[in-house]
C-alpha cells in the first residue's frame, strides 16, 4: 500500500473520533472541521517520514486542538502564536493523550457528533448532507453530485444546517441515556437514508452517489461498535448488508433492472450475506423485535433461498404482517402484497393494494406492482395503463427502462388483437 493510501485510510477511520472530540472542545462545527483539516495536512507532511503514530485519532485530536487554538488566538489577537516546534514534536504528548483518551471518551464523542448531525430541527436532507460532510468527510462537490444538485446549492444546504444547530444552542456534553434513546432512531434513519440514496442509484450513476451505499455500511458498522448489544442496530446493519449483497446482480449488462427472482444468485456477495445473517440471528435472540430487525429477517429469507422456488413466501408474508403492526405504512402493505401474490395469487394481492391508491397515486412501485398483477390476471389493457403511470413516476432511467420492456412485450399481443 502506498504512503498516500494508508494515510488516507487512517484519516478516514479516525475522522469521527477526532471531529467528535474537537467539536466537544471548540463547541463549533466549523472550527472543529477546520482544525481537523489542518491536522490532516500536518499528517500528510509528517507521517510518511516518521511513520504512523500509535494512535492516529489521538494524534489528530492533539494537533487539531493546537491548530484550532492557534487560529482562535490569531483571530482574537490576544496571544502570540506558539512556536511550531511546540506542536511538531508530538511523540511524548501523543502518548500522554492516548492514556487519557479511552474507549468511553471516543464513544461519547462519536455519539455526540452523530446526534448533532441528526438534530431534530433539521430536515432529513440536511441531516444526510451534514453527516456526509462532517462524519464521513465527503467534499461538498461529491455530496452535490450524489444528490444531483449544484455545488453552491449544496454548500448553502450544509451552511443552513450548521446555522440551525448553532441557533439551537445544542449542548455538547456527553449524551445521557434518555437523549441516546430518543436520538438513536434518528441516527439509524439517517444512515438508512444514506444507504437508500446509493442503493437506488442504479448503473451509470455518479461515483459519489453509488458510493453512498458503502459509506452507509461503514457508518452502520461504526454505530454497531458503539451499541454492541442493541438489536435494532444489529438489524439495521444486517439489513443494509443483505440488500447490498445483491448489488452485482440487480442490473444486466445493458443496465436494465433484474427482478429478484431473475437474478443470478452466484453474483451475490457471500461475505456480506454471511455477516448479515450472523447479525440478524444474534439480534433475534434478544427477543426485542423492531422494524429494522423484521426487514432484515425478510432479506435473510431471500438470501437463504438457493433458488427463487425455495423462498419461504408464507413466512415473508407473516413478517410483513408484523412490520405492519410495528410500523404501519401503505408502502409496507404494498410490499406485503408481493408476498401475498406468491401465497394466495394475484387477485388477492390486487384486492389488498386497491385501497392504497389514494395515498400511493404518486408512487412508482404502486403502479408497477399493480401492472404486474393485472398482467398475471390477463387484464392486458389495464396493465398497460398502470405501467404507463409507473413510467411517468420512475425515479431512475433503469426503473423506466424496466417498465418500458414490459410494455413492449404487451404491444405485439395488442396489435395482433386489433388486426383480427
Amino acid at each position: 500500500m502506498s504512503d498516500l493510501a494508508w494515510i488516507e485510510a487512517a484519516l478516514t477511520s479516525a475522522r469521527p473520533q477526532a471531529i467528535g472530540a474537537l467539536l466537544r472542545y471548540f463547541r463549533d462545527l466549523d472550527t472543529a472541521e477546520e482544525a481537523f483539516q489542518e491536522a490532516c495536512l500536518r499528517a500528510l507532511r509528517s507521517w510518511p517520514d516518521k511513520g504512523p503514530p500509535r494512535d492516529p485519532a489521538a494524534w489528530l485530536i492533539l494537533v487539531g486542538r493546537n491548530a484550532g487554538v492557534d487560529t482562535v488566538r490569531k483571530l482574537s489577537r490576544q496571544q502570540a502564536l506558539p512556536d511550531e516546534a511546540a506542536i511538531s514534536d508530538l511523540e511524548d504528548a501523543e502518548a500522554d493523550l492516548a492514556e487519557r483518551l479511552d474507549g468511553a471518551d471516543y464513544r461519547d464523542d462519536i455519539l455526540r457528533l452523530l446526534f448533532v448531525c441528526c438534530h431534530p430541527d433539521l430536515p432529513a436532507t440536511q441531516q444526510i448532507a451534514l453527516a456526509l460532510r462532517i462524519v464521513s468527510g465527503l467534499s461538498v462537490k461529491q455530496i452535490a453530485r450524489a444528490f444531483l444538485v449544484g455545488e453552491s446549492a449544496m454548500e448553502q444546504r450544509i451552511t443552513r444546517a450548521k446555522a440551525r444547530i448553532a441557533k439551537a444552542d445544542t449542548p455538547f456534553e456527553a449524551p445521557g441515556p434518555i437523549e441516546r434513546a430518543e436520538r438513536l432512531a434518528a441516527v439509524a434513519a439517517m444512515i438508512y437514508l444514506v444507504f437508500n440514496e446509493g442503493y437506488s442509484a442504479g448503473p451509470g450513476a455518479t461515483d459519489a452517489r453509488a458510493g453512498l451505499a458503502d459509506e452507509a455500511i461503514r457508518l452502520a458498522r461504526l454505530l454497531l461498535r458503539l451499541f454492541q448489544t442493541e438489536p435494532e442496530i444489529m438489524g439495521l446493519t444486517a439489513l443494509i448488508l443483505l440488500q447490498h449483497a445483491r448489488a452485482a446482480a440487480r442490473f444486466d449488462s445493458a443496465g436494465e433492472m433484474v427482478l429478484l427472482d431473475d437474478q443470478d444468485r452466484r453474483l451475490w456477495n457471500a461475505g456480506l450475506i454471511a455477516e448479515g445473517l450472523a447479525l440478524i440471528d444474534k439480534a433475534m435472540r434478544h427477543r426485542r423485535p423492531g422494524p429494522y430487525q423484521v426487514q432484515a429477517a425478510i432479506a435473510a429469507l431471500h438470501a437463504r433461498a438457493a433458488a427463487p422456488a425455495e423462498t419461504d413466501w408464507a413466512q415473508i408474508d407473516r413478517l410483513y404482517a408484523t412490520l405492519e403492526r410495528l410500523q404501519p405504512s401503505p408502502v409496507v402493505t404494498l410490499n406485503r402484497a408481493v408476498a401475498v401474490s406468491k401465497v394466495a395469487g394475484p387477485a388477492a394481492a390486487l384486492a389488498m393494494i386497491e385501497p392504497l391508491a389514494p395515498r400511493l397515486t404518486g408512487y412508482f412501485h404502486f403502479h408497477g406492482l399493480k401492472g404486474a398483477l393485472l398482467l398475471q390476471l390477463g387484464q392486458t389493457e389495464a396493465a398497460r395503463v398502470a405501467f404507463g403511470q409507473a413510467i411517468a413516476l420512475a425515479n431512475t432511467p433503469a426503473e423506466a427502462a424496466h417498465i418500458r420492456a414490459r410494455l413492449d412485450r404487451l404491444l405485439p399481443e395488442n396489435d395482433a388483437g386489433a388486426s383480427t
